[in-house]
């Protein structure tokens, strides 16, 4: 018998102070990156999907961004919309 499947792990990047898109308030945003990992044998063996989020705060609301964006948030710049 094989047991294999995915497992999703959620790393926090850094958090953020920018204009929420849904609220309109300026609150901490979480930038967050999420790995799913294909496992055998409930081992972690390689990333099927990566996608990053921002969460904001104040409302709870979440965005999507790429991972050019999460960069570029992360070295300082400012968020493309």
């Amino acid at each position: 018998m094989i047991i294999f499947g995915t497992k999703g792990y959620l790393r926090q990047l850094a958090m953020l102070t920018l204009v929420c898109g849904r609220c309109g308030n300026p609150a901490a945003h979480a930038l967050r990156k999420r790995t799913t990992k294909f496992t055998l044998f409930f081992v972690p063996l390689f990333p099927v999907s990566t996608s990053y989020r921002t969460q904001c705060t104040f409302c709870g609301a979440e965005e999507r961004v790429t991972r050019e964006q999460a960069d570029r948030m992360l070295s300082g710049g400012t968020r493309a919309r």
